[in-house]
């Protein structure tokens, strides 16, 4: 077991293991120190003033002077910053009055309380320090990508320690869809939030961020970095597809062609990375129709009207292409509208002799609710085949019906033009 002697020898060797974990410079390693043996001492004598403390970190050791004047016998006010001649004089028998006496204190001798004190004050400046080291760490590191262990999972998040032992958060929110994570394994995220409430930083990681596609993107494609191709927008469904819009500065270079690679070298990795979500590259223009057709390959739109003001856009396809605009589970077109920032409603292309043999809705009422007649029509529809050359996705999501009635809807129109 230690002794009092050794207990504050072992906080200053704490300490110094310290330092040379988080890289606290010495500067502040002997002011934090100096600071909480003062601490100590003003709680124990009322003032520090008249103390010097000498910290060598280096060695791991601390001297303590308490500096005192001396004053004639019977005289002494204030034990702590006087001494009487009688017992200067027994320190050293040359001491005269006013001189000052300066005699090494035992802080050992201060008791268990105090030692404890001087622990406890110790470990709230490492702590500060801790949090300050770590949040000024990170505070200007947001969207550059790092690389940390997993610590620890839980349900709503995983515990990530980077090389120096910091925690960092990922929170389920911010995982791919079916990310598996193992102990000990080291994984690759965005910094997408760094937070210092209360001077306790959290750093935030994401891995569904956009910008940790455009940064994997950027480490693969050299022209990027030099600057000859631009990312100008990107969007993700995490874990299922995503789709960049890319832009080149220099005619010479094919950006989508730079940032897929040879038979999609430049990508295999990042797939890899994001679970295997398939990555649509394509080129960036500020013509608003084409970069809407461009954005809903692989499908070939025939014609399309836009609504710049409110951000819509009506998009015609043959019906062999509609389904390739729309994608599996309507990820195709969502991802568009989410590149584009519009609205895009699909509709099948309609020939002169269909429509002429078109039917309106409200002659099917004996059939269909009206209700259900009522919601069709406010999206737009208003004929048998406009509704049957609409997606059914459209209909379910902008008339707000269950799939079922769809469906039903959808084979009620259909049996009228079979018969």
């Amino acid at each position: 077991m230690a002794t009092k002697k050794e207990e504050p020898q072992s906080m200053i060797d704490t300490f110094r293991e310290f330092k040379e974990m988080k890289n606290i410079d010495r500067t502040t390693l002997v002011s934090v120190l100096e600071e909480s043996f003062r601490n100590v001492l003003a709680k124990i004598f009322g003032s520090d003033e008249n103390f010097d403390v000498i910290v060598n970190p280096d060695k791991g050791d601390f001297e303590i002077y308490r500096n005192r004047i001396v004053v004639p016998d019977g005289e002494v006010e204030d034990e702590n910053k006087q001494i009487s001649l009688s017992d200067a004089q027994q320190i050293e028998p040359d001491y005269e009055v006013d001189e000052e006496v300066s005699e090494r204190v035992d802080f050992t001798k201060f008791g268990r309380r105090a030692i404890l004190n001087l622990r406890q004050t110790l470990a709230s400046k490492i702590l500060e320090l801790e949090h300050d080291s770590l949040y000024n760490k990170y505070k200007d590191r947001v969207g550059q990508i790092v690389s940390g262990e997993v610590y620890q999972m839980w349900k709503r998040e995983v515990l990530v320690v980077d090389d120096e032992n910091n925690e960092l958060i990922l929170p389920k929110s911010e995982q791919i869809p079916n990310d598996q994570y193992r102990k000990g394994e080291t994984i690759r995220a965005v910094i997408h939030q760094v937070t210092n409430e209360n001077n306790n930083p959290k750093i935030i990681l994401s891995r569904t961020s956009p910008v940790f596609l455009q940064r994997l993107l950027e480490a693969e494609v050299p022209e990027i970095n030099d600057g000859l191709i631009s990312i100008k927008k990107i969007a993700r469904m995490p874990g299922e597809r995503a789709k960049i819009a890319v832009e080149s500065y220099d005619d010479r270079i094919d950006p989508v062609g730079a940032c897929v690679g040879v038979k999609g070298s430049r990508v295999h990795g990042i797939v890899r990375e994001l679970n295997n979500e398939n990555i649509d590259v394509i080129n960036y223009t500020a013509n608003t129709k084409l970069f809407i057709q461009r954005a809903l390959s692989p499908a070939q739109v025939s014609s399309l009207n836009v609504d710049e003001e409110n951000h819509k856009a009506e998009v015609f396809l043959k019906p062999e292409e509609v389904s390739l605009a729309i994608g599996r589970g309507g990820l195709n077109i969502k991802l568009a509208s989410m590149l584009t920032e519009y609205t895009i409603d699909v509709f099948r292309e309609v020939s002169e002799d269909d429509a002429d043999e078109d039917i309106y809705l409200d002659e099917f009422s004996d059939e269909i609710d009206q209700w259900i007649i009522d919601s069709i029509k406010a999206i737009g529809l208003d004929t048998a085949k406009s509704v049957l050359n609409a997606p059914r996705e459209m209909l379910v999501e902008k008339a707000d019906l269950e799939e079922e009635t769809v469906d039903h809807v959808l084979d009620v129109l259909r049996a009228e033009f079979e018969a």
